[in-house]
């Protein structure tokens, strides 16, 4: 009986402890989501654009490295420009997070690098749209990396039958974040002159606030996750992470179906990241929006989309997470095709879009993180994750840089968001041929009740 005593105590103890890493897990989306709905969603795309257009010759072009762009696809560029930046850093950051198994030091450089970039656009004004593009590249690839370390401690604190709830808790915590910073975000820009500021400086406040917020949000993760160690070395060359890489795709090749489930991720993650980034551009520039009425629409995503991210995780539970986010890709074509024929200067239909897409954004990137989980090869997390990161942020240039080309050609936003539909359909069509229970039985994993 004491025996039986001990363990139950035991078993007492590692769920406290997997409970309080779960909670500092959450907070780091708490922390960096911000950037992703303030900086990139709302504020920086309009404001670096009108930088630019501010630069630009009488054609309307600026000349970065002596390159002719049209300055309303220069912050699209840099988006595009960021990932290949990321790209190069994520497979060094994961092997050696895999080697070392010190995850925490490598999270805290690339959080704090993100974040100090972020807080340096206070000083965005004026015609310094390189100080801007380069801004947002070292923050946005930061950001990228940051999450290849976060996403990788999933399957350690969470055992399968858990994953879907705490990855959709964590995204929902990101977006309570993104709406609670939204809201003194539009408090502050509405009645700036309230505040002695102008409209600049106001956007330049919110740009810089959110830099500080991530950075001291941080901090609560590196508290309470822990660092498993391993066996490896610390002293491998950079280089190996890129053999790492290497060698984690031919992993795959003898992994088909989790080979499969990233590429379609690959292609409907791209259409997702695309329409986040380049929404506001798209209500501002091409819809004649106030900046006041682009960030309720965004603040309402937020609220939806933490509502939408619980809801999916309750859907799953009922239907598997493989038929929920093919729902969520139908839709997200719906709301994108509908977005073409939205009428200029028309706010509520604006909002409409915006209120179909906060259903779907949460929940279709949450259950798509908890369904990879269970596709990785046991001791291959941060490896793997490496590899899933990639596929969400690593090769989210694509959409950016069509976005962009699109517009350069045709001067049309109308097009160019157009041609992210077909992101959504060719990843439905992809995901639906993974039959995931044998993927997770291939991958050696036990297979839950209902996947």
């Amino acid at each position: 009986m004491g025996s039986d005593t001990v363990r139950a105590g035991q078993a007492a103890d590692e769920t406290a402890q997997r409970r309080r890493e779960q909670h500092g897990w959450y907070f780091y989306d708490w922390a960096c989501s911000v950037y992703s709905t303030s900086v990139l969603t709302v504020f920086l795309g309009p404001y670096l654009t009108a930088v630019a257009e501010s630069a630009a010759d009488a054609d309307g072009f600026v000349h970065p490295l002596g390159i002719p762009v049209r300055a309303g696809s220069f912050f699209a560029y840099c988006v595009s420009a960021s990932v290949i930046v990321a790209i190069v850093l994520m497979p060094v950051a994961g092997a050696a997070a895999d080697r070392t198994g010190r995850r925490k030091p490598l999270l805290a450089a690339a959080a704090y690098v993100g974040a100090g970039a972020t807080t340096g656009l206070f000083f965005l004004d004026g015609h310094r749209y390189l100080l801007g593009g380069l801004l947002l590249v070292v923050a946005n690839a930061s950001v990228a990396v940051s999450m290849v370390l976060y996403n990788s401690y999933l399957p350690q604190i969470a055992p399968p039958e858990e994953r879907d709830a705490v990855s959709s808790r964590g995204w929902a915590f990101g977006y309570a974040a993104g709406s609670l910073v939204l809201v003194a975000n539009l408090a502050l820009f509405t009645a700036h002159d309230s505040f002695g500021v102008s409209e600049a400086m106001a956007v330049r406040i919110c740009l810089a606030s959110a830099g500080l917020w991530w950075g001291l949000f941080t901090l609560v993760p590196l508290k309470r996750l822990r660092d498993r160690r391993t066996t490896g070395t610390s002293t491998a060359p950079p280089v190996r992470g890129w053999r790492q890489l290497a060698s984690t795709v031919r992993d795959m090749r003898g992994k088909p179906l989790t080979l499969t489930f990233l590429l379609a991720y690959l292609v409907y993650n791209d259409g997702i990241q695309t329409v986040i980034s380049q929404a506001s551009v798209y209500g501002s520039r091409e819809l004649g929006l106030s900046q006041s009425t682009l960030i309720m629409a965004v603040l309402m995503v937020q609220v939806l989309a933490v509502a939408g991210a619980l809801g999916m995780g309750r859907l799953a539970r009922i239907y598997g997470a493989k038929r929920t986010i093919l729902g969520s890709l139908v839709a997200w074509t719906a709301t994108l095709a509908a977005g073409y024929f939205l009428p200029a200067g028309a706010p509520v239909w604006f909002f409409v879009l915006a209120a179909g897409i906060g259903l779907v954004l949460g929940g279709s990137q949450a259950l798509s993180r908890s369904l990879f989980s269970h596709l990785v090869p046991p001791g291959k997390e941060a490896e793997y994750f490496s590899a899933y990161e990639m596929s969400d942020r690593g090769m989210s240039w694509l959409g950016p840089l069509l976005f962009g080309i699109t517009y350069q050609l045709t001067g049309s936003y109308r097009d160019a968001i157009l041609s992210l539909v077909a992101f959504f359909v060719l990843g439905f069509v992809l995901l639906a041929r993974v039959p995931v229970r044998r993927a997770i039985a291939d991958a050696g994993n036990p297979v839950p009740g209902r996947i």
